[in-house]
C-alpha cells in the first residue's frame, strides 16, 4: 500500500492547510476499492460484496443490519458511514436522505465513495470529485456498482452488466460474479489481496442471531474473490448438512441420506461432512454403511476414532457397546 508516501504528503499540507488532517486519518483505512450492494427483488435479502488490495478490507468497507439495508464505505474510508447510515435508515430516512446528511457534515466528501441501499430497494451513491482515477459508479434497479482507482473505467460498467446478466443466480453468486467482472475488466490498479460478502434478510426475524444469513471474509490472500468463491461453496454444503440435521431430527432418513450426500459431493474431501454422516447411519441402526464410511477416516485422522469413543456419554452415539467396540475396532 502506498500509505507512507499518502502520510508523507498529509503530513506535508497540514502545514499549510491544517484542516486538512480532519479529511485524513491515519487510523482509517485507505480502501480503494470495488464494490456492490443489492438487494433479491424475489426474497428481499441485502447483499455487500468488495475487493481490495487493502488487508482485511470487510471490517471497513461493507456493512449491513437485517430489514434495514447495507452500505459500503471506501476510497479515503470514512467508518462512521456505516453504522452512522444504517442508524439513519433504521431511523425512517430513506438511501438518499441518510447519505446526504451523512456527507453534508463530512469536510472529507470530495474523497469519498459511499453507497446505501435501504430494505425497500432505494439506493444512493457517491463518488466524491477527488476520488482516485479511475473512479466512478452506476446505479441500476435495486443495486449499485462503485469502484476508484481502477486499472481503467471499464471496471464498474462491467460489474452492473455481469449483475444483471446473472439474476437467476442466488445473491450471492451473483454479487460474486458482479466482483469476478471486475477483476476480469482490470480491477484495482494496484492489484488484490482481500475480499468480503456479507447477505442479511430483508426482513428481520425474532431471531436476530440468526439474520445474518452469509458473512465471509478472506483477509490476506493473492486470489481472494476465488478464496471467496470457495468459502461460499462450502457455506452452501454446510447448508445441506444443517438440513441433513433436521431430516435426522424428524426421522426422515432418505432425505436426510440426500442432503449429506450433496454436501459430500461439494467437498469430497472433508472429513468433517463424511464423519456425521457416518454417526447418523449408525445411530440408525445402519452399521455396515457406517462402518464403510468411518474405516477410511480413522486410517486418514486417528483422532476421530478418540472422538467416537466420547460421543455415547453425551447421547450422541446411541448404539450398543459391542457395536461401539465394532467400530473402534475398525483398522
Amino acid at each position: 500500500m502506498l500509505r507512507s508516501a499518502f502520510l508523507l504528503l498529509l503530513t506535508a499540507g497540514a502545514l499549510i492547510r491544517p484542516a486538512a488532517a480532519q479529511v485524513y486519518s491515519a487510523t482509517d483505512p485507505l480502501a480503494h476499492t470495488f464494490s456492490i450492494v443489492a438487494r433479491d427483488p424475489l426474497t428481499g435479502d441485502l447483499a455487500v460484496a468488495v475487493q481490495s488490495h487493502w488487508f482485511s478490507v470487510g471490517t471497513a468497507v461493507s456493512w449491513g443490519e437485517a430489514g434495514v439495508g447495507v452500505v459500503a464505505t471506501q476510497s479515503f474510508t470514512n467508518k462512521s458511514f456505516g453504522m452512522r447510515g444504517l442508524a439513519l435508515l433504521k431511523s425512517g430516512k430513506t438511501a438518499q436522505q441518510a447519505l446526504t446528511e451523512l456527507l453534508a457534515t463530512d469536510e472529507g466528501r470530495d474523497v469519498r465513495q459511499v453507497s446505501i441501499l435501504d430494505a425497500k430497494g432505494n439506493v444512493a451513491t457517491h463518488t466524491g470529485k477527488k476520488c482516485v482515477d479511475m473512479a466512478g459508479h452506476q446505479v441500476g434497479a435495486q443495486f449499485s456498482v462503485q469502484a476508484n482507482m481502477m486499472l481503467n473505467a471499464t471496471v464498474w460498467p462491467a460489474m452492473a452488466k455481469a449483475y444483471e446478466q446473472n439474476m437467476k443466480l442466488p445473491l450471492a453468486e451473483r454479487v460474486l460474479a458482479a466482483l469476478d467482472a471486475a477483476q476480469a475488466a482490470g480491477g484495482d490498479v494496484r492489484g488484490r489481496q482481500s475480499a468480503a460478502l456479507l447477505v442479511v434478510r430483508g426482513k428481520a426475524s425474532a431471531a436476530p442471531w440468526d439474520d445474518r444469513l452469509i458473512d465471509l471474509r478472506v483477509d490476506d490472500n493473492e486470489a481472494p474473490l476465488t478464496e471467496l468463491a470457495r468459502l461460499l461453496r462450502l457455506h452452501r454444503a454446510y447448508e445441506h448438512m444443517n438440513a441433513g440435521d433436521l431430516a435426522v431430527e424428524k426421522n426422515d432418513m432418505p432425505a436426510a441420506i440426500r442432503e449429506y450426500e450433496a454436501a459430500e459431493k461439494m467437498f469430497p474431501q472433508n472429513l468433517e461432512m463424511q464423519y456425521w454422516h457416518a454417526i447418523t447411519l449408525a445411530n440408525k441402526q445402519q452399521l455396515p454403511a457406517a462402518l464403510a464410511l468411518l474405516g477410511p477416516i480413522f486410517r486418514q485422522e486417528p483422532n476421530w476414532r478418540t472422538l467416537t469413543g466420547r460421543l455415547p456419554k453425551v447421547g450422541l452415539l446411541t448404539i450398543s457397546p459391542a457395536e461401539l467396540n465394532q467400530i473402534l475396532s475398525l483398522k
